[in-house]
Protein backbone atom coordinates (compact mmCIF):
# COMPACT_ATOMS: atom_id res chain seq x y z
CA UNK A 1 0.00 0.00 0.00
CA UNK A 2 1.41 3.37 -1.11
CA UNK A 3 0.41 6.60 0.75
CA UNK A 4 0.39 9.71 -1.25
CA UNK A 5 0.47 13.62 0.38
CA UNK A 6 -0.99 16.37 -1.27
CA UNK A 7 1.20 19.59 0.10
CA UNK A 8 -0.96 22.43 0.01
CA UNK A 9 0.21 26.56 -0.18
CA UNK A 10 0.22 27.99 3.15
CA UNK A 11 -2.94 30.06 3.79
CA UNK A 12 -2.47 34.01 3.43
CA UNK A 13 -4.07 35.91 5.84
CA UNK A 14 -7.00 38.29 4.72
CA UNK A 15 -6.20 41.58 3.76
CA UNK A 16 -7.95 44.25 5.70
CA UNK A 17 -10.88 45.37 4.36
CA UNK A 18 -10.46 48.71 3.12
CA UNK A 19 -14.10 50.38 4.29
CA UNK A 20 -13.35 49.21 7.71
CA UNK A 21 -9.69 50.58 7.77
CA UNK A 22 -11.12 53.91 6.62
CA UNK A 23 -13.67 54.34 9.59
CA UNK A 24 -10.96 52.96 11.94
CA UNK A 25 -8.58 56.23 10.33
CA UNK A 26 -11.40 58.57 10.57
CA UNK A 27 -11.28 58.28 13.99
CA UNK A 28 -7.66 60.04 14.15
CA UNK A 29 -9.41 62.60 11.69
CA UNK A 30 -11.91 63.47 14.33
CA UNK A 31 -9.76 63.45 17.43
CA UNK A 32 -7.55 65.66 17.32
CA UNK A 33 -9.67 69.19 16.55
CA UNK A 34 -13.06 67.43 19.08
CA UNK A 35 -9.94 67.58 21.47
CA UNK A 36 -8.35 71.08 21.12
CA UNK A 37 -12.18 72.64 20.34
CA UNK A 38 -13.55 71.09 23.48
CA UNK A 39 -10.26 72.45 25.66
CA UNK A 40 -10.46 76.32 23.99
CA UNK A 41 -13.99 76.58 24.50
CA UNK A 42 -13.85 74.95 27.88
CA UNK A 43 -11.14 77.20 29.00
CA UNK A 44 -13.40 80.06 28.65
CA UNK A 45 -15.83 79.21 30.81
CA UNK A 46 -13.49 78.88 33.90
CA UNK A 47 -13.48 81.80 36.23
CA UNK A 48 -9.40 82.49 37.42
CA UNK A 49 -8.45 79.64 34.75
CA UNK A 50 -5.54 81.00 32.33
CA UNK A 51 -4.64 79.31 29.88
CA UNK A 52 -1.43 81.01 28.99
CA UNK A 53 -0.16 79.42 32.81
CA UNK A 54 -2.51 76.68 33.58
CA UNK A 55 -2.32 72.70 32.18
CA UNK A 56 -4.72 71.48 30.11
CA UNK A 57 -4.98 68.97 32.40
CA UNK A 58 -6.15 71.41 35.40
CA UNK A 59 -9.80 72.05 33.33
CA UNK A 60 -10.64 68.72 34.96
CA UNK A 61 -10.67 70.10 39.02
CA UNK A 62 -13.95 71.41 40.00
CA UNK A 63 -17.16 71.47 39.41
CA UNK A 64 -17.26 71.30 35.20
CA UNK A 65 -14.60 68.87 35.25
CA UNK A 66 -16.14 65.91 33.87
CA UNK A 67 -15.81 67.48 30.77
CA UNK A 68 -12.42 67.37 29.98
CA UNK A 69 -12.09 64.35 31.85
CA UNK A 70 -14.65 63.20 28.99
CA UNK A 71 -12.51 64.75 26.61
CA UNK A 72 -9.40 63.08 27.56
CA UNK A 73 -11.37 59.72 27.55
CA UNK A 74 -12.90 60.05 24.41
CA UNK A 75 -10.16 61.69 22.29
CA UNK A 76 -7.97 58.44 23.66
CA UNK A 77 -10.19 55.86 22.29
CA UNK A 78 -10.73 57.65 18.58
CA UNK A 79 -6.65 57.44 19.22
CA UNK A 80 -6.22 54.66 19.60
CA UNK A 81 -8.57 53.41 17.11
CA UNK A 82 -6.51 55.13 14.68
CA UNK A 83 -3.76 53.84 15.73
CA UNK A 84 -5.23 50.06 14.53
CA UNK A 85 -6.42 51.94 11.05
CA UNK A 86 -2.37 53.22 11.13
CA UNK A 87 -0.77 49.79 11.33
CA UNK A 88 -3.54 48.25 8.95
CA UNK A 89 -2.40 51.15 6.18
CA UNK A 90 1.55 51.11 6.94
CA UNK A 91 1.75 47.91 6.72
CA UNK A 92 4.05 46.26 5.28
CA UNK A 93 7.26 48.59 5.52
CA UNK A 94 9.56 50.73 7.60
CA UNK A 95 7.78 51.95 11.10
CA UNK A 96 4.17 49.84 10.32
CA UNK A 97 4.27 48.22 13.78
CA UNK A 98 6.58 50.95 15.84
CA UNK A 99 4.88 53.76 14.50
CA UNK A 100 1.27 52.74 15.16
CA UNK A 101 2.79 51.38 18.34
CA UNK A 102 4.04 54.87 19.56
CA UNK A 103 0.51 56.17 18.95
CA UNK A 104 -1.15 53.56 20.84
CA UNK A 105 0.86 54.20 23.52
CA UNK A 106 -0.15 57.87 23.63
CA UNK A 107 -3.85 57.24 22.81
CA UNK A 108 -3.34 55.09 26.27
CA UNK A 109 -1.80 57.90 27.81
CA UNK A 110 -5.06 60.37 27.35
CA UNK A 111 -7.32 57.43 28.81
CA UNK A 112 -5.35 57.13 32.08
CA UNK A 113 -4.84 60.76 31.99
CA UNK A 114 -8.96 60.69 31.58
CA UNK A 115 -8.88 57.97 34.92
CA UNK A 116 -6.98 59.74 37.16
CA UNK A 117 -6.99 63.56 37.83
CA UNK A 118 -3.96 65.52 37.92
CA UNK A 119 -3.09 67.51 41.09
CA UNK A 120 -3.78 71.29 41.26
CA UNK A 121 -0.83 73.17 40.01
CA UNK A 122 0.24 77.10 39.38
CA UNK A 123 -2.61 77.99 41.61
CA UNK A 124 -5.71 76.49 39.76
CA UNK A 125 -8.06 76.03 41.24
CA UNK A 126 -8.38 78.71 43.17
CA UNK A 127 -7.05 78.92 46.27
CA UNK A 128 -5.14 75.83 45.79
CA UNK A 129 -1.20 76.51 46.26
CA UNK A 130 1.42 76.54 43.14
CA UNK A 131 2.64 73.48 43.80
CA UNK A 132 1.27 70.29 45.46
CA UNK A 133 2.91 69.55 49.44
CA UNK A 134 2.15 66.12 48.35
CA UNK A 135 1.12 64.28 45.37
CA UNK A 136 -2.03 62.72 45.44
CA UNK A 137 -2.07 58.58 43.71
CA UNK A 138 -3.98 59.90 40.76
CA UNK A 139 -1.75 62.92 40.63
CA UNK A 140 0.84 60.60 40.22
CA UNK A 141 -0.49 58.72 37.98
CA UNK A 142 -1.89 61.67 36.01
CA UNK A 143 1.49 62.62 35.65
CA UNK A 144 3.25 59.40 34.84
CA UNK A 145 1.15 58.47 32.03
CA UNK A 146 2.68 62.22 30.53
CA UNK A 147 5.68 61.12 31.12
CA UNK A 148 5.08 57.88 29.26
CA UNK A 149 2.66 59.26 26.59
CA UNK A 150 4.73 62.36 25.27
CA UNK A 151 7.89 60.74 24.75
CA UNK A 152 6.08 58.40 22.94
CA UNK A 153 4.80 60.41 20.35
CA UNK A 154 7.54 62.14 19.96
CA UNK A 155 9.74 58.99 19.17
CA UNK A 156 6.77 57.99 16.22
CA UNK A 157 7.50 61.79 14.85
CA UNK A 158 10.90 60.03 14.25
CA UNK A 159 9.78 56.72 13.22
CA UNK A 160 7.66 58.04 10.68
CA UNK A 161 10.42 60.52 9.33
CA UNK A 162 12.42 57.59 8.57
CA UNK A 163 9.81 56.27 6.45
CA UNK A 164 8.79 58.61 4.36
CA UNK A 165 12.45 59.97 3.82
CA UNK A 166 13.07 56.01 2.88
CA UNK A 167 9.46 56.19 0.48
CA UNK A 168 11.33 60.51 -1.20
CA UNK A 169 8.29 62.24 0.71
CA UNK A 170 10.21 64.93 1.51
CA UNK A 171 7.32 67.56 2.51
CA UNK A 172 6.09 64.72 4.96
CA UNK A 173 9.54 63.53 6.13
CA UNK A 174 10.63 67.39 7.07
CA UNK A 175 6.90 68.11 8.47
CA UNK A 176 7.38 65.10 10.91
CA UNK A 177 10.96 65.50 12.24
CA UNK A 178 9.62 70.07 12.40
CA UNK A 179 7.02 68.51 14.79
CA UNK A 180 8.74 66.27 16.88
CA UNK A 181 10.66 69.13 17.48
CA UNK A 182 8.31 71.76 18.47
CA UNK A 183 6.19 68.72 20.56
CA UNK A 184 9.70 67.83 22.77
CA UNK A 185 10.55 71.45 23.18
CA UNK A 186 6.54 72.62 24.08
CA UNK A 187 6.36 69.14 26.57
CA UNK A 188 10.32 70.18 27.67
CA UNK A 189 9.56 73.96 28.21
CA UNK A 190 5.72 73.36 29.80
CA UNK A 191 7.19 70.65 32.33
CA UNK A 192 10.14 73.21 33.80
CA UNK A 193 7.27 76.05 33.72
CA UNK A 194 4.70 73.61 35.57
CA UNK A 195 7.76 72.99 38.43
CA UNK A 196 7.68 76.42 39.02
CA UNK A 197 10.65 77.93 36.99
CA UNK A 198 10.24 81.61 37.37
CA UNK A 199 11.25 82.40 33.67
CA UNK A 200 8.86 79.92 32.67
CA UNK A 201 5.97 79.07 34.83
CA UNK A 202 3.34 82.03 33.94
CA UNK A 203 3.80 80.68 29.94
CA UNK A 204 3.79 77.28 30.67
CA UNK A 205 0.03 76.60 29.72
CA UNK A 206 1.21 78.19 26.46
CA UNK A 207 4.09 76.21 25.66
CA UNK A 208 1.80 73.03 26.36
CA UNK A 209 -0.88 73.94 24.25
CA UNK A 210 1.38 74.59 21.20
CA UNK A 211 3.12 70.79 21.78
CA UNK A 212 -0.30 69.52 22.01
CA UNK A 213 -2.17 71.60 18.97
CA UNK A 214 1.08 70.58 16.70
CA UNK A 215 1.06 67.06 17.73
CA UNK A 216 -2.23 66.81 17.09
CA UNK A 217 -2.36 68.66 13.62
CA UNK A 218 0.02 66.01 12.98
CA UNK A 219 -1.88 63.61 13.86
CA UNK A 220 -5.22 64.75 11.92
CA UNK A 221 -2.96 65.06 8.87
CA UNK A 222 -1.91 61.60 8.97
CA UNK A 223 -4.94 60.03 9.15
CA UNK A 224 -6.15 62.32 6.57
CA UNK A 225 -3.21 60.92 4.44
CA UNK A 226 -3.71 57.85 4.97
CA UNK A 227 -7.08 57.68 3.61
CA UNK A 228 -6.51 59.03 0.98
CA UNK A 229 -3.52 56.42 0.35
CA UNK A 230 -6.36 53.60 0.86
CA UNK A 231 -9.03 54.87 -1.15
CA UNK A 232 -6.59 54.61 -3.88
CA UNK A 233 -6.15 58.36 -4.41
CA UNK A 234 -2.68 59.35 -5.50
CA UNK A 235 -0.30 60.02 -2.32
CA UNK A 236 0.99 63.95 -1.58
CA UNK A 237 4.40 64.19 -0.94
Amino acid sequence: MTTTSTLLPAATPPAPRPDRTRALLLCGVVAGPLFVLTFLVDGTTRDDYDPLRHPVSSLALGDHGWTQTVNFLVCGLLTLLFAVGARRALRPGRASTWGPLLIGVWAVGLLVAGAFTTDPVSGYPPGTPDAPAAYTTSGLLHDGAALIAFPALTAAFFVLTRRFAGQRRRGWAIYSALTGLVFLAGFVLAGVGFAQSAGLVDLAGLYQRVAIVAGLLWLTLLAVHLRRQVSGAPPRR
